[in-house]
């Protein structure tokens, strides 16, 4: 007969000490449906860990951010170049590169569709970074979008680029993903993930740090998210 208890999680009488409501930065994560096996795939999100970290263990093959041709110093590629001793990269070298794609597609292939996506080789990861169009302070959806779908391509039949990860591009301080041109304002997470997983992306994806502010609404581990959440928008019990 199985045990009434709880089971515990710490040892001794650390739980007793680690409740909650002492931690203002904190989620309510919620379990996903097991009923059931998504055989088209999912995104897992990457609650409670640091991705700087799991690149630098390598966990990834691949990273997935964006990068601009005008200042990258406090975006995530210029941590990984800094961070990743084989890289012979750096912040300026970045930029510098980005720039000078930038300028020969302006002469070369003025009437392609943007986002580009730059390769980073930094020997114990490559990073497939959105060029940020030209012109532009910040990504767009449609701009998520033409992006993923052509990293889909760069990942689909390389199994030496997986497992890949991405930023959320949430709350970026160098490349700021908006809604459209009108409204200039963040679209969802959910949003963020339904269009990154619409393109094709299969992989792992690391939450914005405000994002750990928000223990006022439950969260799930992966995407797309239970069918239920659906049945409650759409006012079922």
């Amino acid at each position: 007969m199985a045990s009434s208890n709880k089971i515990k999680i710490y040892d001794g009488d650390a739980g007793a000490l680690l409740s909650p409501s002492s931690y203002p930065d904190r989620i309510s994560l919620l379990p996903a449906e097991q009923a059931e096996v998504n055989t088209r795939g999912r995104i897992r999100t990457m609650w409670g860990q640091d991705m700087l970290s799991d690149v630098l263990q390598g966990r990834y093959r691949t990273v997935i951010c964006g990068v601009n041709s005008d200042d990258n110093e406090r975006g995530v590629i210029a941590q990984l170049v800094n961070l990743v001793t084989a890289s012979q990269w750096s912040n300026s070298s970045v930029t510098s590169y980005a720039k000078m794609f930038h300028d020969a597609v302006s002469i070369h292939a003025a009437k392609d569709r943007e986002p580009y996506i730059l390769k980073f080789d930094l020997d114990s990861v490559l990073v497939l970074a959105l060029l940020r169009p030209r012109e532009q302070d910040y990504f767009t959806l449609t701009d998520l979008s033409r992006g993923f779908a052509t990293v889909n391509k760069m990942l689909q039949g390389r199994p030496d680029r997986s497992p890949a990860c991405t930023v959320s591009f949430l709350g970026a301080k160098s490349n700021r993903l908006v809604i459209d041109h009108d409204s200039q304002t963040e679209p969802s997470f959910e949003t963020v993930l339904r269009t990154m997983y619409a393109a094709g992306f299969r992989g792992d994806i690391y939450p914005a740090p405000q994002m750990w502010e928000r223990a006022d609404v439950g969260v799930f581990p992966s995407y797309p998210f239970p069918a239920g959440l659906e049945r409650m928008r759409a006012g079922s019990s």
